[in-house]
């Protein structure tokens, strides 16, 4: 493969590990909702791809925030990598453990990946479910890797926070906010799953449900084809710029990964989503939030 595919399939992934391929990590990229009640780092350790290493999205976070899984420092993001033995050099693929969806938080590893300058990344569609469905070995032991050198090149286009969000919605309108939350959440006729937290949207934002952009009877990705279609159903212009929004961060990279898919290499993601957003805008900043 001379290009990195941003998606690779069960398949692909066997054969190269049948090669023993050099500069090649496989990580979990496993992350899972506070009310899934579910522990990501202990289901790795107890089942996973042969070699894969943990990436721990709330571990390799900024710490100074109260906001979850924020995207780290470049010299934190370097420090972390490299112990999982990543260089520039590496080919990444990662993966996650969800029982309903092909992807649910390894697109934020990959989108991590690439604001930290790597783009040699990619996600394994289907995941750890489909890997096993596939008939692929998995094993409980835990490969120790050597360090590596890696060296971020951060790239600030791929990140926006709460004033850039908020100059954009209400003055410069220069960016589509996207919103990848399911539509009820979106709309305010469903509950959020921080208890926290209202549901409802950031005015002028558009809406596009995650699980739209995958194909969930078949476990992978929708086509380029098939994702063109969904942006342009939803009035969603992709020569123009384009963030990525959701709850805390995680499904919003859905909207970069689709975008990317289809040619756009440049979608932003607002890393605080709507999370940050309900805790400090002003209420006629917000829409469809419901009453008492």
């Amino acid at each position: 493969m001379n290009k990195i595919s941003a998606i690779v399939s069960v398949k692909w992934l066997a054969e190269k590990l049948s090669t023993s391929p050099k500069n090649f990590r496989v990580l979990d990229g496993s992350w899972h909702l506070p009310i899934a009640n579910r522990n990501a780092r202990a289901e790795y350790e107890a089942k996973h791809i042969p070699g894969a290493q943990f990436f721990d999205i709330d571990e390799c976070a900024d710490k100074s925030t109260k906001l979850s899984h924020m995207l780290p420092k470049p010299s934190e993001f370097e420090a972390y990598v490299g112990k999982l033995g990543i260089s520039n050099d590496t080919h990444v693929v990662v993966y996650d453990n969800n029982d309903k969806f092909p992807l649910f938080s390894a697109q934020r590893v990959w989108w991590t990946f690439r604001t930290f300058g790597h783009d040699k990344v990619s996600v394994l569609e289907g995941g750890l479910r489909k890997w096993c469905n596939e008939n692929n070995p998995v094993t409980d032991s835990v490969e120790k890797v050597p360090e590596e050198k890696f060296k971020a090149t951060f790239r600030p286009n791929l990140v926006k926070n709460f004033e850039d969000v908020e100059s954009n919605q209400f003055s410069s309108r220069a960016f589509t906010l996207v919103d990848a939350r399911p539509a009820g959440r979106f709309e305010g006729t469903a509950p959020e799953p921080r208890p926290d937290i209202k549901s409802g949207c950031i005015p002028n934002s558009v809406n596009l449900p995650f699980m739209d952009v995958m194909d969930l009877e078949r476990q992978t990705f929708k086509s380029k084809e098939e994702l063109q279609k969904i942006f342009e159903q939803r009035g969603i212009d992709l020569t123009k710029p384009i963030i990525g929004s959701c709850g805390s961060g995680i499904s919003a990279c859905l909207v970069a990964l689709a975008a990317y898919v289809c040619g756009k290499d440049d979608v932003a993601v607002y890393d605080g989503s709507w999370t940050e957003w309900y805790q400090r805008a002003k209420p006629e900043q917000m829409k469809n939030v419901p009453a008492d």
